[in-house]
């Protein structure tokens, strides 16, 4: 009988969402999400909020306890943009340790780019892949083989500091969008190639333009989202409350009051990228730490 594979799990604090991966690098492995708006008002105040704080480590307490029990071999844990900027980042990771059983590292946003593209590519020939998007709550990462590319600006940083009414004023989207464009207008992009779209907001959008009636992994890995059919889903999401964009079939409630502006966010990218469709990834920063964690000797 062959030896059995080593289990990891990894654990991604991101600005917005609480993500966990188990998996043996061989089979799919389980994934889970915990929206938790963690880096909610941290542009603003420069601290995470303590209600933020105590809805994230009672996801992370549920994230140690599944590792627990399916026996994972190896755990780690990453926090990226929301804990980066925050004061108060030292008693919060010290929190999230005893939560976990492992203490998160705080990573730059090089790593996580780079994290994000080792994912994304990870089931694609990486000479197809001009640059990997990931779009996260506080911050949005252009990645290809030679350089990473972070600009301050992702769904919750936006809906913070402009898009604070549903459905906003055409004028306040007008800003919103105005905002992103001018903060994405010096990123240089390699010619050519696939850009690939991966985290919450990319798989979000996909999910919504496929229609689904509940979210479905294996349907939105991979979805060709157009400019066309974004700018659409822009508009679509403009014209409503919170209460009913939560209430669209595929989008987990918790993530309505920022996915408007991840939209404007995906928007500004295919602009800057001259793409006219973004290939969505369920791979992600997860899978590439995962690979590495499983690589170790």
């Amino acid at each position: 009988m062959g030896k059995s594979a080593l289990k990891a799990g990894v654990v991604d604090i991101g600005t917005n969402s609480m993500r966990l991966l188990i998996t043996d690098g061989r089979a799919e492995g389980g994934r889970w999400v915990d929206v938790t708006g963690l880096g909610r008002g941290v542009d603003e105040t420069g601290r995470l909020a303590e209600p933020a704080i105590r809805r994230t480590l009672e996801a992370l307490r549920r994230f140690g306890a599944e590792m627990d029990s399916s026996g994972v071999d190896m755990r780690a844990a990453i926090a990226t943009s929301a804990t980066r900027d925050a004061e108060n980042r030292a008693d919060f990771l010290g929190r999230a340790e005893s939560a976990l059983g492992v203490r998160p590292v705080m990573i730059s946003a090089e790593r996580e780019g780079r994290l994000a593209y080792a994912g994304a590519t990870s089931d694609l020939d990486p000479e197809t892949v001009a640059v990997v998007s990931d779009i996260g709550g506080g911050s949005t990462e252009f990645v290809d083989r030679q350089r990473v590319t972070s600009i301050d600006i992702g769904s919750v940083r936006l809906t913070d500091r402009i898009l604070d009414e549903r459905p906003p004023p055409s004028e306040m989207l007008s800003r919103a969008r105005e905002h992103v464009a001018e903060l994405l207008a010096d990123v240089e992009m390699p010619a050519g190639g696939e850009v690939v779209g991966v985290a919450g907001t990319w798989t979000s959008l996909a999910g919504i333009d496929l229609g689904l009636e509940r979210y479905d992994r294996d349907l939105v890995h991979h979805h060709r989202l157009n400019s066309a059919r974004l700018t659409g889903l822009v508009t679509r999401l403009a014209r409503l409350t919170v209460e009913e964009t939560a209430a669209i079939p595929s989008l987990d409630p918790a993530r309505a009051p920022v996915i408007l502006a991840g939209a404007v966010v995906a928007e500004a990218v295919m602009a800057v990228t001259g793409t006219e469709s973004v290939l969505v990834s369920e791979r992600d920063t997860l899978d590439g730490l995962a690979a590495e964690l499983l690589a170790l000797p």
